[in-house]
């Protein structure tokens, strides 16, 4: 049951993933194959405070799934899953994290590293072992839930990919030190598409700008604790959301009129996408998303040690893009990227790993390459 001002949860439906309002109110639906249960958890606007958990009720094809009445747009929300936590089986579910929803089309607040983030409490030479029961749900962004965008629909440059002059940017970097960018727009998407930028590109020729990724990331234990970001972003927490970091005060929008700005100067935008990897990294990693969800899925195991992670990416996991709702998922979201934020098409970091089989070598085989070690694992991955 739900607490007011929301309803008695209902069954709703599998299809589509993530959260999806309707104006009464709002369907949630999760992938977890070996999930026993979960519960979904709905904050106050501060994402301090929880007003509610509801455990979903129904499970269909795989997909745990409720539809809770009166909940509205902008609302925050996370998860907490049940299951075995089982790490020799390649199992680390614990309910006592609060997870970020890989559908998330919108985050809110930062992610803010913390020991509660680890899914495991370090003891003995195994330390991954025994489960933490720390809660971390004051360190975790949440989940906003989103109205839907109507699709995209205007114009798009045209001109053959031959004649394409590709200009690498990074979003923060190429706004926050340009004289011409107003002060309170550097750092964000709304300083790419200020005037002095646009101007720019096209006084140099260029027509296609390739963003560095864009995506929410999840800083490496050893940057935290030192106060420092992964500025790069290639180490992602979701696939379907902006990074807070680069949205400021203008939401989902102002990605959309960021794009729209560029098209209108001639410009297509494609996006770096990085879909071989997440930033939960090995098995002594945080339990943030896709860990706590359903690692076993997920995720590239060792199939001698399904307690260890296949790391053909030198990041510490390699995402199971052989899964079928794995593969749903990065699919869902280039086409999210495409049909509903305006983007024109990707580069794809590491996408020999990302195609790779359950058959592929790997970089433990024996008969792996020394050579290729350069091909497939650089620095930042």
């Amino acid at each position: 049951m739900a607490s007011p001002p929301f309803g008695a949860v209902r069954a709703g439906r599998p299809d589509p993933l993530g959260a999806s309002v309707d104006g009464e109110g709002c369907n949630f639906a999760l992938f977890s194959d070996h999930a026993e249960r979960v519960d979904l958890c709905l904050f106050d606007a501060a994402g301090e405070r929880e007003l509610a958990r509801v455990t979903l009720p129904e499970y269909t094809d795989r997909v745990w799934h409720g539809y809770v009445p009166g909940v509205a747009a902008g609302q925050l929300y996370g998860y907490r899953v049940f299951g075995p936590y089982a790490p020799k089986l390649g199992h680390r579910f614990n309910p006592h994290k609060l997870l970020v929803d890989p559908y998330a089309r919108q985050l809110s607040g930062p992610l803010k590293w913390n020991r509660a983030n680890l899914g495991y409490a370090p003891a003995g030479r195994r330390a991954d072992q025994t489960i933490s029961k720390e809660d971390n749900a004051r360190f975790m962004p949440k989940g906003v839930v989103t109205p839907d965008f109507p699709p995209w629909d205007e114009d798009r440059p045209d001109f053959p990919h031959a004649d394409a002059i590709i200009y690498e940017a990074h979003a923060r970097g190429l706004t926050m030190g340009h004289p011409g960018v107003p002060a309170d727009r550097r750092g964000i998407f709304e300083g790419l598409a200020s005037d002095a930028v646009l101007d720019h590109l096209v006084r140099l020729g260029v027509n296609v700008v390739e963003l560095l990724p864009v995506t929410p990331v999840a800083d490496e234990r050893h940057l935290a604790e030192r106060r420092l970001t992964n500025y790069w972003g290639y180490s992602p927490l979701t696939y379907f959301a902006p990074n807070p970091r680069f949205l400021g005060t203008g939401g989902l929008g102002a990605f959309r009129r960021m794009v729209a700005r560029h098209h209108a100067a001639g410009i297509k935008v494609v996006l770096d996408v990085v879909y071989n990897h997440t930033g939960e990294g090995d098995h002594m990693g945080p339990t943030l998303s896709f860990k706590g969800i359903d690692n076993a899925s997920y995720y590239r195991l060792d199939p001698a040690d399904p307690g260890r992670y296949l790391d053909d990416t030198g990041c510490g996991n390699s995402l199971n893009v052989s899964h079928p709702r794995v593969l749903q998922m990065v699919l869902d979201s280039l086409r999210h990227w495409v049909q509903v934020m305006g983007v024109d098409g990707f580069r794809f970091d590491l996408a020999t790993t990302v195609a790779r089989g359950p058959g592929a070598l790997t970089r433990r085989d024996r008969s792996w390459p020394p050579s290729a070690r350069t091909r497939y694992c650089r620095s930042p991955c």
